[in-house]
């Protein structure tokens, strides 16, 4: 070194420039490890599907074939009670299954004289026919009931049944057993019997 002191200076100068590189590369390394493990020549295909939207598929698939289960345990329970209603208040093919057999019988007592076999022929086949026809939908709304309410039992595990949907179907089994109990007293002449001639 002379005495000016250049030599010192120039070497002082380099170690600065090396303690910067230094300095610089340890920042990158740094950087790289944040910015994650994707390497440079990485891409997402546009196709493949994120971890979020997976996890978002899949739970948005039992929803649907929930959604489509319920419609139908739905549609068999308004079913059950409509025809428990139905099996009450009569329906449309009792009517004619009464007149029908009315008409037979007044045709087959047109030359009898005999007042019990007018009223047996004439109104009692026709009362029988109305409460063997709400005793069949009596029956058909009990079936059906019972069937969306155990439906569950058969499907797929951890799905319950909607609350509105068990309501609904008890309320038909309860109308159909109901209506059922009532054709029956009714075919047997126990409940509003036919009167007695003389």
């Amino acid at each position: 070194m002379d005495e000016t002191g250049t030599p010192a200076k120039a070497d002082q100068t380099a170690k600065d420039e090396e303690n910067v590189i230094v300095t610089d590369g340890d920042a990158a390394a740094e950087e790289q490890q944040t910015a994650g493990t994707t390497e440079p020549g990485e891409t997402t295909e546009p196709g493949e599907a994120t971890g979020d939207g997976a996890d978002a598929e899949a739970a948005a698939t039992p929803v649907e074939e929930t959604g489509a289960t319920g419609v139908g345990q739905g549609a068999g329970a308004v079913v059950s009670a409509g025809l428990g209603i139905v099996s009450l208040t009569g329906s449309w093919v009792g009517t004619v299954a009464s007149a029908r057999e009315s008409l037979i019988g007044q045709l087959s007592t047109s030359s009898s004289s005999d007042v019990s076999v007018l009223i047996e022929k004439g109104y009692g086949n026709a009362w029988h026919a109305t409460a063997l026809w709400g005793g069949v939908f009596a029956l058909v709304a009990l079936i059906v009931g019972v069937v969306v309410l155990a439906r569950p039992a058969f499907g797929a595990p951890g799905r319950p049944q909607a609350p509105w949907i068990k309501s609904v179907s008890w309320a038909g089994v309860a109308l159909g057993v109901i209506g059922l109990i009532l054709a029956v007293l009714k075919y047997t002449d126990v409940l509003l019997g036919l009167p007695a001639a003389g």
